[in-house]
């Protein structure tokens, strides 16, 4: 996977990302209880998107919202869409863009975990984002099967699929405790 195609992919998909989005509410609010977003927290949301997101994080009461993306359109659109003084959208690869704090939360979440070529030096990456007691969360808002036959039809040539549990775990127990 080349980070080019991926950047191309998701600014041709920016226009039309919002009318497209499938959001399951109970999963989202789930997934948000458990990785802890809530008053006070500063978040950091990988590979935002439109940032869809964002007003999930900001009605939990976050203090800041730091929002990333690879994809100009993508955060051009996000950064729209939330001119608020406490939710900063960064265009840029997670990897390479300097951030001047840690987070308390770091969430990878609505599919974009497979879009990343190398997951393991993702996570070290964001582990040393974390403030102590911070939690990294990665989630998926659809099954491992409807995902990766999502991806299979449209997305291909910039999705790695979804690595299997076990081996997201063990690559997760090398950075930060893991609770599966």
């Amino acid at each position: 996977m080349k980070q080019q195609d991926v950047i191309d992919f998701f600014d041709q998909a920016a226009a039309g990302w919002d009318a497209q989005l499938r959001r399951n509410e109970p999963v989202i609010a789930r997934i948000l209880d458990n990785a802890g977003v809530r008053s006070g927290v500063r978040v950091l949301d990988v590979a935002c998107g439109t940032g869809v997101l964002i007003p999930d994080y900001l009605q939990r009461g976050a203090a800041q919202v730091t929002a990333i993306d690879i994809s100009p359109e993508m955060a051009r659109i996000a950064r729209e869409k939330f001119p608020q003084e406490n939710v900063t959208v960064l265009c840029g690869d997670i990897e390479t863009v300097p951030l001047p704090q840690q987070f308390d939360r770091c969430m990878v979440f609505y599919n974009a975990f497979p879009h990343f070529p190398e997951p393991e030096r993702l996570l070290a990456h964001l582990a040393g984002l974390l403030a102590p007691g911070g939690t990294l969360t990665v989630a998926h808002g659809f099954s491992r099967k409807t995902l990766d036959a999502h991806h299979a039809k449209t997305a291909r040539q910039v999705s790695n699929g979804i690595l299997p549990v076990q081996e997201l775990a063990e690559l997760f127990s090398r950075y930060v405790h893991v609770t599966v």
